[in-house]
């Protein structure tokens, strides 16, 4: 049937009449076409849209929404709208029935749009039942119908008004009802429902989601941004797909079936090389492999994970360049028709009007269309955020210790940060990689259409900086690999130093390590500089290239054939083109180098996924046969050192008590590292029944309170709790701390004593209840009679775990009466086995020790006493081998099987860290000043100075190009085009110049970053460094590592970019405005009250903006700080079987970062929405205006406005953002700032009152009334102390855990202030001299044994002060000489971070040699000697008696028969000196330093 008698019966009314809608002065739509088109739009809109929406909506419930009065009001509508329609549908079968026969239309219309009201009608019920709100594709059905019935309302209204036209009243009726139906649908569509029941989704107010369209968001977090600072509370809840729990499984999953792909057999030794060189990861990035192995690939698995979210962004971005070479091909012909028009006197007004409009419907339709973009992408760039960050935190928890050499702390900070940001930050650019190129063919195909084969021309000079590009791409991703690894470096290092920040400060390291940070830090501003230069090269090339391709278009067009007129519709419709080319051409550049910093990322995040984890099937949790458990074990590190031989066949009882005895490095620890599984297994046999509980050598405590370190994740039974406490000797410590049990610790236990943190540990592992207990030496950093307290209540006979089975390593040998059985260790071997009595029978080297070493009255009572215990046997059927590896002081043995428990009062909790500081107020203009003077005021100048240079010369030689183009045309050709194209050159030389103004630009930038860079970093480094303890104590040390990572990483680049792109936008804006205002001075009308507006948005968004930022900021240090802490106890997580709630944790941690890191990306879209509509309405005044005064104007000059005026929305929504950014990121220089503002310590050197250079030369020591608090807001912890120390006297100072012994120390060196009274030395009082000439006068053997990542012989001698003699000396004197011979490297022995290729032991003694070096005349030891056995001890104090014969020595002891023999014994009770005098006196008093020689055995 032919469509005109489809729309009337004697086929009279076509579909399309020029002469109807298009040649006349009051134009209008055919019959046909209102009766078909524009009913039929809507109707295909919602159908074509159905099958994926209600999909959609089937698999996204979002929970159940109730009836309200406005879906009630929607679904009455919607019937009635189906009943209007088939009104029309019964009335035509009426009419038939009277004989009167209608077209087939007016069958059909009516019918297919009364089906599309009851679709529209069924999806608003399941919207409802699906929890939807609200919904963007039936508010864009209501929009669409809308409009299209207003066009057939006006058309229905002038038909009425012609008394001469004959009316369908019936149809004109139930029209009119359908058109206010209609628009009473839109409005209560912009109405969102109430939120759903049994939703975990809060629809957020501004979304800007898959099904939403973003024109009337409700802006409530805005408003409240602008009214008062946002808090973290007035953050809505992540949207439940955006989650860590459903996105990171996700990846994990899809990461561990490519791997299995690659290597079925062991998908965690993908890569294989976790056990290479430190600089592995450089080398694989930077060298290729030599063997064609496919290695696992994470970008495949990402794409897998990601892709079909990131695919609706892929189908966004094509419509939306579609319709931009729609709209700018529209808009560029809607130009060509505007120019026309201007020259046209003789066309209707309304043409003009009507081409403004489509000019500005047009830009509003790809506003929406590229922020719905550009929301999917930031969106899919959170969730790789997410994921990332989830799965590095996952794999920390499994990889094996020697995987952890080849990254360390500070590299997987930087993978969770910068290379996680990198992912991120390209999923918003990545799809500019396709449509970069389709945009520069598509212009280049509209430029053709325009110029014909001249633009050949153009194409040429692209094509010229391809391989230019290339070049620069290249040796971008080289650079980009070097800073990474400086970076990296640097943050490991300053790690480091923040974790022994109190070390540094006692030996006064401060300064070498400062200038360690800084040699790293001069070779990341060098790699810096480079990149620096080669991006100005870059920028160079990108912002000439688009005005040579139009120069050269331009020469070639006008010059080949004379009859080539350069009219305003050529020239500012290609220029225009050559404007939408200048993006493309810039930003694919960019989008090369954010690919090339992601594939690095990629190859470190691949390399680091594909680490060698831990297996923890190499322990078997079940019983072979009933009550015998087989242990066979052969496990190796990375570097074998020795052979690791038991003896076959011993009996252990099932809950008994073992004590691993042996000299310091003989591989003690190695036994429960086996038990742990934290070794790799060779081959053998473990099998363990029940749970396992682990206390490790050195505490390791969470930023968390006293009751939940104890807690660690486990329901509290009061009375059991209480029991625990009781037990492990913590009581009197709770009355000690401000807030008992609710006292929060610090990070690391900064805020209790070696014995307190020491008892926490123990205490958490007696209140999980496991079946088998590790203890790694607990013993040794408690008081010999607190000692003795938790041996009775704890670990002994006696003691609430007596039921359960102990493997005890200990120096101790008091208790080894009380034991089952003794395993003596020597030289990497189990020497001897046996009971007590057992080893003493044999007279080994056992019964030779115990003669050398123990007491002669030691008490032997219970040695002989039975125990009623049930036998099970631990057979070792063979002899097996056990490989300990020197790189991890963690490995080996075997397995003793046992058998298989807190509502307190509310206390106000005291908070020891400082989260973060969330500053409120605006950036302050000193913020921006301090970055400028950081610069240099000039270069500052003068960037602006050539920036403005380079926008006077392009607004010039556009604005001759608008002369150019009113030249008169005779004899079809123009005259003086030589001239004109010449001063075009000239002025495009110009242009040239201030590009070449741009490197020099750049280049001055480059310098100016070499002078704000380093003094930023210096100045935080310094301020760092010269803080005192108690501002590490307070903060945690994420909040400094994020400051020196992510902050510095902005300042380094983001920063000058935003710069750089802030001032192009703002000379561009203001260009544009002087062109608009040149060609029609009316505008000045509008421009105005358009800018007030726009600062008016830009105002309002950035109070929330700015806060968003802070909000995030501040959130992300927790993050930070809590993967530290998992990875410094990482073996006590994994022994508890801990991992999932750490995990849990830590995503709970990554959302609460990404809850303030969304609202931003809405805000952005928010803002950027508005911009664009208040810049499109700029276009359309520029048009409107150009149309009202078109018998006035030039049509060159129409044609620069209306190309400038189409920019002008970009540059402006530029210039917002940038102002934004610029205000938002510039914080991190706030933040740089922040901690100059903070306490610093005393001035480390003070000249004036320098100490003589040979000072002290007595040592004489004496306390004068003092008293030391740690913080202003607590109590005194040292009351009143008097006591003179002569020179050369050995002091011992004793007391109970707590009671101040290691605060008098920390006064001594000054860490604390005196809170009254003063110190003297050798006649000088300590507080008048410099903090470094007295710690310098100084040496500390501290209680942890600290050491840093490097060769040994900087952790000895980190000044290079001493000679290699020196430092042998020392060695041998501290008994480390024939270890450290036997190294490869000798004194150039790197040690890993930590020093945890090293024992305990051995790092004490490494410390001691330290000391031996300095051998200044004080001396102080802090439980020195805690960490290694009896007979190191004995030989490190003989060395003491020697070496510093001459010198004044304090020891902090807990074993009391090192001091025996000293001059005086210090005793201290509650921060008070209770007893002081010789041994052997206070030993005859019998007070509290007799009952603890008597606790110790020792009387």
């Amino acid at each position: 049937m032919a469509l005109p008698r489809f729309c009337s019966a004697d086929g009279s009314d076509p579909l399309w009449d020029w002469n109807i809608t298009w040649h006349t002065d009051n134009p209008d739509f055919t019959k046909c076409f209102q009766n078909t088109v524009l009913v039929w739009v809507p109707c295909v809109y919602l159908w074509a849209c159905f099958p994926f929406y209600f999909l959609y909506l089937c698999r996204h419930n979002r929970g159940y929404i109730q009836m309200i009065h406005l879906n009630k009001a929607k679904t009455a509508l919607g019937f009635l709208l189906w009943i209007v329609c088939w009104a029309d549908l019964f009335y035509s079968f009426w009419e038939r029935s009277q004989s009167i026969y209608r077209a087939p239309v007016f069958l059909v219309s009516p019918t297919l749009l009364g089906i599309t009201m009851l679709l529209a009608t069924f999806l608003i019920q399941c919207e409802r039942r699906k929890g939807v709100q609200s919904s963007g594709v039936l508010l864009t059905f209501w929009l669409l119908a809308l409009l299209c019935a207003g066009i057939v309302f006006r058309s229905k209204v002038l038909h009425a008004l012609r008394a001469s036209d004959k009316i369908d009243i019936f149809r004109d009726v139930t029209f009119y009802i359908y058109f206010l139906l209609v628009l009473a649908q839109l409005i209560l569509s912009c109405f969102s429902d109430h939120s759903p029941l049994f939703s975990e989704t809060i629809n957020d107010p501004i979304c800007v989601a898959s099904h939403k369209v973003p024109l009337f968001f409700k802006c409530r977090l805005m408003v409240q941004g602008y009214k008062c600072p946002l808090e973290a509370t007035d953050l809505w809840s992540l949207n439940r797909e955006d989650t860590s729990n459903q996105v990171v499984p996700v990846l994990v999953k899809n990461w561990k079936k490519e791997c299995i792909v690659y290597s079925p057999k062991d998908p965690a030794k993908a890569e294989g090389g976790s056990k290479g060189d430190v600089n592995e990861e450089v080398e694989a990035l930077i060298l290729k492999p030599t063997q064609r192995e496919r290695k696992p690939s994470l970008f495949k698995v990402l794409y897998k994970t990601f892709g079909p979210y990131f695919l609706m962004s892929f189908l966004f971005k094509a419509l939306h360049d579609l319709m931009m070479f729609a709209v700018n091909g529209l808009s560029l012909f809607f130009s060509r028709l505007l120019i026309n028009f201007v020259n046209d006197n003789q066309a209707p007004d309304w043409q003009g009007y009507f081409y403004t409009a489509l000019l500005f419907v047009s830009a509003c339709l790809q506003t929406l269309v590229l922020h719905q973009y550009f929301h999917i992408c930031f969106v899919s760039g959170m969730r790789i955020k997410t994921a990332v960050i989830g799965a590095i935190y996952r794999k920390a928890l499994v990889i094996t210790n020697s995987a952890r050499k080849s990254s360390t702390v500070g590299e997987i900070v930087n993978l969770m940060s910068v290379d996680a940001q990198r992912f991120m930050d390209l999923a918003t650019y990545i799809n500019m990689i396709w449509s970069a190129p389709l945009q520069v063919i598509l212009a280049l195909y509209l430029l053709w259409l325009n110029l014909g084969p001249s633009v050949f021309a153009g194409v040429a000079v692209m094509i010229l900086m391809v391989p230019l590009n290339a070049v620069m791409a290249m040796k971008t991703k080289t650079y980009q690999v070097a800073h990474m690894k400086s970076k990296d470096n640097r943050i490991k290092l300053m790690n480091e130093i923040l974790n022994g920040i109190k070390v540094l400060k006692l030996y006064a390291w401060e300064l070498a390590f400062k200038e360690k940070v800084l040699e790293i830090r001069q070779e990341e501003l060098k790699v810096l500089k480079k990149s620096a230069y080669l991006a100005a090269v870059g920028t160079f090339t990108w912002v000439c290239t688009p005005f040579l391709v139009a120069l050269s278009t331009f020469a070639v067009y006008v010059t080949v054939d004379k009859n080539n007129v350069l009219d305003a519709q050529k020239a500012f419709v290609s220029l225009a083109l050559f404007n939408i080319l200048r993006f493309p051409l810039n930003i694919l550049p960019m989008v090369i180098s954010s690919i090339v910093q992601a594939s690095v990322s990629l190859k470190r995040l691949r390399i680091f996924l594909s680490h060698e984890e831990l297996e923890p099937e190499s322990i078997v949790r079940k019983p072979i046969k009933d009550g015998e458990y087989l242990f066979s074990l052969t496990v190796s590190g990375s570097l074998v050192l020795h052979s690791f031989l038991l003896p076959s066949t011993p009996f252990l009882f099932l809950g008994a008590l073992v004590a691993v005895l042996g000299q310091v490095g003989c591989g003690k620890s190695s036994l429960l590292s086996a038990l742990l599984a934290e070794m790799d297994k060779i081959e053998g046999h473990v099998s363990i029944k029940g749970s396992v509980a682990y206390v490790p050598q050195q505490a390791w405590i969470q930023n968390a309170s006293l009751r939940e370190n104890v807690l660690f994740g486990r329901q509290p039974q009061e009375r059991f709790y209480k029991t625990v406490i009781e037990s492990c000797a913590l009581l009197p410590d709770l009355e000690i701390l401000p807030s008992g049990d609710r006292t929060e610790i610090g990070e690391k236990g900064v805020n209790l004593s070696g014995g307190q943190k020491q008892r926490v540990s123990l205490a958490r592992a007696v209140y999980c209840d496991s079946d088998v207990y590790l203890f790694d030496d607990p013993l040794s950093a408690v008081d010999a009679h607190v000692g003795k307290h938790i041996f009775e209540k704890v670990i002994g006979p006696q003691g609430i775990l007596k039921n359960k089975t102990r493997i005890l390593v200990t120096h101790s040998i008091s208790y080894l009466s009380q034991v089952d059985v003794i395993i003596v260790m020597s030289d990497g071997k189990i020497s001897e086995m046996g009971s007590h009595q057992e080893l003493l029978d044999r007279d080994g080297a056992f019964a030779e020790f115990l003669r050398t070493y123990a007491n002669a009255e030691q008490n032997m009572e219970d040695e002989g006493k039975g125990r009623e215990k049930k036998r099970c046997y631990l057979e070792l059927s063979d002899t097996f081998a056990v490989l300990i590896s020197f790189l991890n002081p963690f490995n080996l043995l075997l397995l003793f099987i046992g058998l298989t428990g807190t509502n307190g009062p509310v206390v106000k909790e005291v908070k020891q860290m400082e989260n973060g500081v969330l500053i409120s107020e605006t950036v302050k203009l000193s913020v921006y000043w301090d970055y400028m003077k950081a610069i240099g005021l000039f270069i500052s100048f003068l960037s602006i100075f050539l920036f403005i240079c380079n926008h006077v010369a392009s607004l010039a030689s556009n604005y001759w190009l608008s002369l150019w183009t009113d030249d008169p045309v005779v004899n079809g050709t123009q005259q003086h085009t030589n001239v004109r194209l010449s001063v075009y050159g000239a002025l495009g030389i110009s242009q040239g110049e201030p590009a070449r103004s741009h490197i020099l630009r750049l280049v001055s930038f480059t310098s100016s970053w070499h002078l704000c860079f380093p003094r930023l970093h210096l100045d935080l480094l310094h301020n760092v460094l010269r803080s005192p303890m108690s501002f590490f104590e307070r903060t945690p040390s994420g909040n400094l590592v994020n400051r020196f990572s992510k902050e510095m990483d902005t300042v380094d680049s983001m920063i000058p970019q935003i710069i750089k792109m802030f001032m192009g936008s703002l000379f561009n804006v203001i260009g544009a405005c002087i062109i608009i205002l040149l060609a029609t001075p009316i505008a000045a009308i509008i421009i105005p009250p358009l800018g007030l507006i726009y600062f008016f948005v830009q105002r309002f968004y950035v109070a929330s903006s700015r806060q968003l930022k802070r909000l995030e900021s501040v959130s992300r240090s927790p993050v930070y700080s809590h993967f530290n802490e998992t990875l410094l106890g990482v073996s006590v997580i994994r022994a508890f079987e801990e991992q999932q709630r750490f995990i849990r944790q830590s995503d709970l941690k990554v959302d609460e970062n990404q809850k303030a890191y969304y609202p931003s990306i809405v805000a952005n879209r928010w803002l950027a929405v508005r911009l664009e509509c208040v810049g499109n309405c700029i276009v359309l005044f520029a048009a409107l205006f150009s149309v009202i005064s078109r018998h006035s104007l030039s049509p060159g000059l129409v044609g620069l406005s209306v190309s400038y005026s189409l920019q002008v929305t970009t540059y402006l929504n530029w210039l917002v953002r940038m102002s934004s950014e610029m205000e938002t990121n510039i914080v991190a220089v706030e933040r740089l700032k922040e901690y100059s503002e903070t306490e610093k310590e005393a001035p480390w050197c003070i000249e004036e009152a320098a100490p003589p250079t040979n000072w002290p030369q007595q040592g004489r020591v004496e306390f004068r009334d003092f008293s030391l608090r740690y913080r202003e807001d607590l109590d005194l912890v040292l009351k009143h102390v008097n006591v003179t120390i002569e020179g050369g006297e050995k002091v011992g100072i004793v007391g109970r855990t707590g009671a101040g012994k290691s605060s008098l120390t920390l006064g001594l060196f000054r860490i604390n202030e005196s809170a009254g009274g003063e110190i003297i030395i050798d006649g000088i009082n300590i507080a008048k001299i410099g903090l470094h000439h007295l710690r310098f006068k100084i040496t500390i053997i501290p209680q942890d044994p600290v050491l840093f990542s490097g060769s040994l012989r900087m952790n000895l001698d980190p000044f290079d002060q001493y000679s290699d003699e020196d430092i042998w000396t020392s060695l041998e004197l501290a008994h480390l000489k024939n270890f450290v011979s036997s190294l490869p490297d000798k004194l150039n022995h790197e040690c890993t971070e930590g020093g945890e290729n090293l024992s305990v032991g051995q790092r004490q003694l490494v410390c001691l040699a330290r000391a031996l070096l300095r051998k200044t005349k004080i001396l102080v030891l802090d439980e020195a000697t805690a960490a290694v056995d009896l007979e190191t001890d004995n030989l490190i104090q003989s060395t003491i008696r020697t070496q510093f014969d001459d010198c004044t020595v304090l020891t902090i002891a807990h074993r009391l028969n090192t001091i025996l023999d000293y001059t005086r014994v210090i005793v201290l009770d509650k921060g008070e000196i209770v007893e002081c005098d010789s041994p052997p006196v206070l030993l005859q008093k019998k007070g509290i330093f007799y009952s603890m020689a008597k606790d110790a055995g020792l009387v």
